[in-house]
Parts: C-alpha cells; sequence; structure tokens
C-alpha cells in the first residue's frame, strides 16, 4: 500500500491524523507527537475533551515544555459516569469554541483534539461543524483525533488513520485499575 517511489521530498502539508480503536494508546501516541514537535521547537495546542481536572502525568510533564506545549483540560469527565447530559454538552461546546480559535490563530503547528471521537460519538457536538473546522484548518498545521469510535468521515478525510487493536489488558485479565504513569 505504500508508494515510496515518486514521493517529493520537498512536498510538505499540514496532516489530519486519527488515533483510533478499542486499544490503550491512543492519547499516549498522540502525546508523543507534542513531544516530537516540541522538540522541533514546533508550538502545540491539546485540548482534552474528556478529562476534567484529574492529576494526569501529561500535564505536569508538558508544563516543563511550556512555552511550546499548551494544554487545557475542559473534560467533565467520562461519558459513562454522566449526571447532566446537557452540561456536558455545553463544556464540549466550550471546549470547541477554545481549540476552534487556537487552530485557526495560525500560531500552533500542531492542534491535539484529544478525546474528540467520543465527544462526536456520544453527539455532544454536531460532527459536521468539527468535520468543517478541520478541513478548513491552516494549510501546514497538524491536526491529531483521539478516541474510540472514530466517524467514517473524519477518517475518510484524515491522511493518517492508526487503530489500536487490544489484545491483552491488565484490567480484563487481572482485574488491575488505572495505574499512574501508565494511564494518567
Amino acid at each position: 500500500m505504500r508508494k515510496a517511489s515518486g514521493a517529493d521530498p520537498r512536498k510538505r502539508k499540514g496532516l489530519i491524523i486519527v488515533n483510533t480503536g478499542e486499544g490503550k494508546g491512543k492519547s499516549t501516541a498522540a502525546f508523543g507527537l507534542a513531544l516530537r514537535a516540541a522538540g522541533n521547537k514546533m508550538n502545540v495546542f491539546i485540548m482534552q475533551f474528556m478529562k476534567g481536572q484529574w492529576k494526569a502525568g501529561e500535564r505536569k510533564a508538558f508544563e516543563k515544555l511550556a512555552p511550546y506545549v499548551e494544554m487545557v483540560p475542559m473534560g467533565d469527565g467520562f461519558t459513562w459516569d454522566t449526571k447532566n447530559i446537557e452540561q456536558d454538552k455545553a463544556t464540549a461546546k466550550k471546549a470547541f469554541e477554545i481549540v476552534k480559535e487556537k487552530l485557526n490563530s495560525k500560531k500552533y503547528q500542531m492542534v491535539i483534539f484529544e478525546e474528540i471521537n467520543y465527544v462526536l460519538h456520544y453527539k455532544f457536538l454536531h460532527e459536521e461543524e468539527v468535520l468543517q473546522t478541520i478541513k478548513n484548518k491552516p494549510e501546514m498545521t497538524h491536526v491529531v483525533c483521539t478516541g474510540r469510535n472514530a466517524p467514517r468521515q473524519l477518517i475518510e478525510i484524515a491522511d493518517l488513520v492508526t487503530e489500536m487493536k487490544m489484545i491483552k489488558h491488565p484490567f480484563d485479565e487481572q482485574g488491575i485499575p488505572a495505574q499512574k504513569g501508565i494511564e494518567f
């Protein structure tokens, strides 16, 4: 499927990247891209659509990468814990307005929509509006979208799609819950 011959080494554009699937590692892979970009003195903005005020390790690490990486946690928590769906929708809308502004500012070479796929799957935002925003991004800005259940249309407009497949997980196999440094 890869076409190495005939590639133009000068050809560049901001990519639309989707990390999806049932396996672990979707956000972790996106954070690896953020780390790589920051190491190349690129500005990165990360919107966390689902994770609220958790004390997640990535936030502490990215604080040390300022001014290259800016991360904003906006979520009210995971959807299966929701107590107020209208509040979740309002929070998602507010987060989307912020990330849209950051994306269109042209300040950032990479913008990560962490767990946007969950937000779209649960219909907290209008899918078409999100897709139009991503399609109309600044030409040289990379956009990374993470979360299970990536919408078909997002996969179609993406340049790079990776599906994480779970083979084995310590929670399922041994009842081991999320652990610091691994899941958060």
